[in-house]
């Protein structure tokens, strides 16, 4: 399992800087300017949805997905040899196929595939929560001892909607065209929320069960303590009275 981190450059700044851009903030107009540039700024990282990784020959990158119920999952890959030679990375890798693996919730299979060094999986979840994606190289006749980079982009309902290619085989206005997004958003996010629904309900379930093992655990303590304590005054008592001190 990989963990991936974004790690975003930062320069260093005066204190005149600081205290000039505190003073900016503090006035009303600095409020807007800087809650404007902060909507900007999240925009911007929403927007970021692509990433690369490197994988030895026999390595293996997995991915977390919660993905809702009866949701279209698109992955576009394409996997680059590394070449000691420039130092770099080929632009294209015909030779080394990719296999794609992927699990539901219940660990079951959705998708085991070998596919080439560029192209496209798609899988249709039936079971909502946390699906597994796996890549590993298909085969290291290919390569020895390098590495590969993949890039990866993974496309979750909705945004695997070609609304153009659909306004042009349906023949389309835009109205119509902005009309079939707006009801596809309104379907992608009541299945998220059927989905929160349901992890609100599984928290739900294991707090209550949880709370419910914490007070039988309680009662469990008291009564051992209440025991020893009875047995221990009656182990007392004998002891006195066997030297006839009671």
């Amino acid at each position: 399992m990989a963990t991936l981190l974004m790690f975003i450059p930062v320069r260093k700044v005066s204190l005149s800087f600081f205290f000039t851009w505190l003073s900016i903030v503090s006035t009303e107009a600095g409020k807007m300017q800087f809650l404007g540039i902060s909507l900007i700024f999240i925009i911007y990282l929403s927007c970021v949805s692509g990433l690369y990784f490197h994988i030895a020959e026999t390595e293996r990158k997995c991915f977390i997905e919660e993905i809702p119920d009866e949701t279209m999952v698109i992955g576009n890959y394409k996997v680059q040899l590394y070449d000691p030679r420039t130092g770099g990375f080929m632009p294209s890798s015909p030779g080394i196929g990719m296999h794609v693996e992927v699990k539901d919730p219940d660990d079951k299979v959705v998708l085991s595939r070998v596919y080439s060094s560029e192209g496209r999986f798609t899988f249709t979840s039936h079971t909502p929560g946390e699906h597994i994606i796996c890549l590993y190289s298909n085969s290291t006749k290919w390569f020895s001892g390098t590495q590969l980079r993949v890039h990866l982009d993974i496309h979750v309902g909705e945004q695997t909607m070609d609304y153009a290619g659909i306004a042009q085989k349906e023949k389309l206005t835009e109205l119509q065209l902005r009309v079939r997004q707006l009801l596809a958003q309104v379907d992608q996010i009541n299945k998220e929320q059927n989905y929160q629904r349901i992890r609100e309900e599984r928290f739900r379930q294991t707090s209550e069960s949880t709370n419910q093992r914490v007070l039988w655990w309680s009662l469990t303590q008291t009564a051992i303590l209440l025991v020893m304590g009875a047995w221990q005054m009656r182990h007392l008592k004998k002891f006195f009275e066997a030297k006839k001190l009671v």
